[in-house]
């Protein structure tokens, strides 16, 4: 039995085409191009997470100061992956990728610096670490496929986010756990110890200032007093007149 010329027959999609020789060319002379400013990039991403990290950790002993630092770290981590993900992008994003760019990039910065920061100093505040590590876990996670996913909310909703939230919890408990132990220990250099012997220091400096402006005033040492053997009527040789 022949088969029917009115079956319908699969198509195939035409294959791309191959770039040119010359369009290689450009291609390679244009990334050689944008790699120093790829560079600049990220530098850009591990300063500015560096300088969130060690804001977020020391921000209790210096608020203004501190949220001065993790400003500048935000600024220059949001540069940097405006340099990255737009300025030097292949294609010209639209208004709505910009601003979820920069917003997940915000998100991740913090959660990165929370974690790299938490991690450098529990130690120093296990206490405050112990809530950073996690935290910074789950910011840093939502926020990396908020910002690369196509679908992120399925991403974020799969296997691979139960087990984050897995480990999230474990290392909360855990860290919560180690934490009275690390601070009773006294273990690596506490900040509050170095806080609290500064100002110990300026409080005896000061004393030692007011000691010496203010010296205290003592009545002079009578006659009697240095010569206490001499009485009235008695000459230099012992004999009465």
């Amino acid at each position: 039995m022949s088969s029917s010329p009115d079956l319908a027959t699969t198509t195939q999609p035409p294959a791309p085409a191959q770039p040119t020789r010359s369009q290689r060319r450009s291609n390679s002379k244009r990334e050689r191009a944008y790699l120093p400013w790829r560079y600049l990039g990220y530098v850009g991403y591990y300063v500015g997470a560096g300088l969130i990290s060690g804001a977020v950790v020391h921000h209790p002993m210096a608020p203004a100061r501190y949220s001065m630092i993790a400003a500048s770290g935000l600024l220059v981590f949001l540069l940097a992956t405006v340099l990255n993900d737009l300025v030097l992008a292949a294609e010209r994003q639209p208004l709505s990728r910009i601003l979820r760019v920069l917003g997940t990039s915000t998100m991740l910065s913090f959660g990165l610096g929370m974690l790299s920061g938490g991690m450098q100093h529990f130690a120093d505040l296990p206490e405050r670490c112990a809530v950073l590590i996690p935290l910074g876990i789950v910011l840093s996670f939502v926020a990396f496929f908020l910002k690369e996913a196509k679908r992120p909310w399925r991403r974020i909703f799969s296997l691979t986010g139960l087990a984050i939230l897995i480990l999230t919890a474990v290392t909360f408990f855990a860290l919560r756990h180690i934490a009275p132990t690390m601070a009773e220990s006294g273990g690596g250099h506490s900040h509050s110890d170095a806080v609290t012997e500064k100002e110990s220091d300026e409080d005896q400096e000061g004393g030692h200032h007011s000691d010496t402006t203010n010296p205290s005033s003592q009545p002079p040492a009578s006659p009697n007093a240095t010569h206490p053997s001499k009485e009235p009527g008695h000459d230099d040789d012992g004999h009465q007149h």
